[in-house]
């Protein structure tokens, strides 16, 4: 016996009479003006600000892309420049491409510059504000080759002091050439503190750790 309730799915639903089509379309014709009275109301009431929105939405999208415009074009004007620099081995031109350009590619034009002119400001430059730690430890390292005769080995310690951690790639290069320095100046007992710490290092490179054992 089937319930009440399968029963009544079986019920077709009663057709509308025409005065309730009516009824109805007049009903979606009244509401359709309300809600257009309403949109209005609201339009006139915060138009400007609308306008203003609108306004600055435009005036940001324009501004982005004539910023990606303007940055795209001035990255390939300095790869372009560097290319040539490197051509013609001009070192002014990689100075100032490394003025111009930033990161990796500022530090590392500027490094040529140096090799090529010899201009130790360059490297004291690079030194203090290259972009990436790799060209400033490097710039150390050489500035300690070239002035580390006038140099104490408090002050070469000092001065390489931001090596003196494995998250430079010139940490066990920094660590010897301290080592090295305060052998130069007779205190083995300070040089052995630094040359041990490389000896007993297992990740220390063959070449570096065979040095230090030889100058311990």
């Amino acid at each position: 016996m089937a319930s009440i309730l399968e029963r009544n799915k079986k019920l077709k639903p009663a057709k509308k009479t025409r005065e309730e089509y009516a009824e109805d379309a007049l009903y979606r014709e009244v509401w359709e003006e309300v809600n257009n009275e309403k949109t209005q109301a609201f339009i006139k009431k915060y138009s400007r600000y609308i306008i203003a929105g609108v306004l600055i939405i435009l005036i940001v999208a324009t501004a982005v892309v004539i910023g990606v415009r303007t940055h795209r074009a001035h990255k390939m004007a300095i790869a372009e420049n560097y290319e040539l620099a490197v051509q013609k081995l001009d070192a002014n031109m990689l100075a100032a491409v490394a003025d111009s350009a930033g990161g990796a590619t500022s530090d590392l034009a500027l490094f040529q510059a140096y090799l090529l002119d010899g201009d130790i400001q360059k490297l004291e430059q690079l030194a203090t504000d290259g972009h990436s730690r790799d060209f400033r430890d490097l710039a150390r390292l050489h500035v300690v080759g070239l002035r580390g005769d006038d140099m104490t080995a408090a002050d070469v310690e000092q001065y390489l002091a931001p090596l003196d951690t494995k998250k430079s790639p010139y940490y066990y290069t920094g660590r010897l050439t301290v080592a090295k320095k305060y052998l130069a100046d007779g205190d083995r007992t300070t040089a052995n503190k630094w040359l041990d710490v490389i000896i007993n290092d297992a990740d220390a490179p063959a070449v570096i750790s065979a040095n230090a054992q030889a100058l311990r």
